[in-house]
């Protein structure tokens, strides 16, 4: 079992900036993919930003240019930076995790408990 801790969310300004963490620990022998989710009230969850263990990094296209994502493998963290943020960036977001609990088993999935981010004035 994996347990993930995100912080880092908040209120801030429309143009404001954010950094989210979400530290992964528990049985964990390898972690193959690090992202972020999203989901605002009515809508479904959606991709933010997701980085694999080769340093390659992908993001939702609403996002590109702002949020960048990083990751601190010897912590099993993940980041992201999220800069001129936008009202319609108001969501929930979730730390997820794809790994592997040993080097003989499936990789799994993992989530975290969400943290919210409202963009207002």
């Amino acid at each position: 079992q994996v347990q993930l801790v995100e912080s880092g969310g908040g209120l801030v300004q429309p143009g404001g900036s954010l950094r989210l963490s979400c530290a992964a620990s528990g049985s964990i022998w390898a972690i193959i993919t690090m992202g972020w989710y999203r989901q605002a009230p009515g809508k479904e969850r959606e991709l933010v930003a997701v980085s694999t263990s080769g340093s390659s990094t992908n993001y939702a296209d609403s996002v590109k240019g702002r949020f960048t994502i990083s990751r601190d493998n010897a912590k099993n963290t993940v980041y992201l930076q999220m800069n001129s943020l936008k009202p319609e960036d108001t969501a929930v977001y979730y730390c997820t995790v794809y790994y592997k609990r040993t080097a003989y088993t499936p990789p799994l999935d993992g989530w975290g408990q969400g943290t919210q981010v409202t963009v207002s004035s």
